[in-house]
């Protein structure tokens, strides 16, 4: 069963074309890459985030608050109707990422943000995650607000299962036809040539990974896919 629950910290940082090679030669030294990335090709992640009508989920994400909270719909690839997803609610307080997920049904998803009735509770599903994903509901009247998809490079540290480190690349979006089915396609987020790395982990970062930061001058800094994307949104619209 994959893990539904995750409590970490999550550390960003933008790569230029140099220094993701450079990482990537030291991530093979030092982990194991995730089954996913098969021959060593990166596997796509598709996502819906919900907000508001007037975009108060984000609006108050970027204002930097001690807990802020999320919820979006994730699958790996392109769904079909039917097909298994998640739906997550994320939440961050005081620099710590907590991630709860229950598995649904694409069609179950949809009924269940749209309509804020529960499913009827399978095999497959997290009861507990589906109660407070309710709740949730009940407190904000949310709509599939973006569609937000990239291709994702990920490493687990050898013999430390803590430690994960993801590259993501051509980050694309879209506000329209904000549906997982529709298909895979979307406005580019970052530059070409660029990379998102995360290393997320609940532990200290070990040795060879602070030298290899500090000797690629890698800074961390604070970075939202769905933020950055408002973010233009709103300078566009200006």
């Amino acid at each position: 069963m994959a893990i539904e629950v995750f409590n970490r910290y999550e550390h960003k940082y933008i790569l230029n074309q140099q220094q993701y090679d450079e990482m990537i030669k030291v991530m093979n030294e030092h982990m194991n890459p995730d089954p996913y990335n098969k021959g060593g090709k990166p596997y796509t992640i598709t996502n819906i985030y919900y907000d508001t009508q007037d975009d108060h989920l984000i609006r108050a994400s970027l204002s930097k608050p001690i807990y802020k909270e999320k919820l979006r719909l994730r699958a790996y690839g392109v769904p079909k109707d039917g097909q298994k997803v998640f739906l997550e609610i994320k939440k961050k307080y005081n620099g710590i990422v907590n991630k709860r997920r229950t598995t649904l049904k694409l069609d179950e998803a949809y009924k269940f943000v749209g309509s804020g009735e529960k499913p009827q509770i399978e095999s497959y599903m997290n009861k507990q995650v589906i109660n407070e994903i309710s709740y949730f509901l009940k407190v904000y009247d949310l709509k599939p607000k973006l569609y937000l998809a990239y291709d994702r490079i990920a490493y687990f540290e050898k013999g430390n299962d803590d430690l994960r480190i993801s590259f993501d690349q051509n980050i694309r979006s879209r506000r329209e036809d904000v549906q997982l089915e529709i298909g895979d396609h979307g406005n580019l987020l970052l530059e070409e040539g660029q990379y998102l790395m995360e290393i997320k982990t609940s532990l200290a970062m070990p040795l060879w990974l602070t030298h290899t930061l500090a000797r690629l001058n890698l800074k961390r800094q604070s970075f939202s896919k769905y933020g950055a994307e408002f973010k233009n949104t709103v300078n566009q619209g200006a």
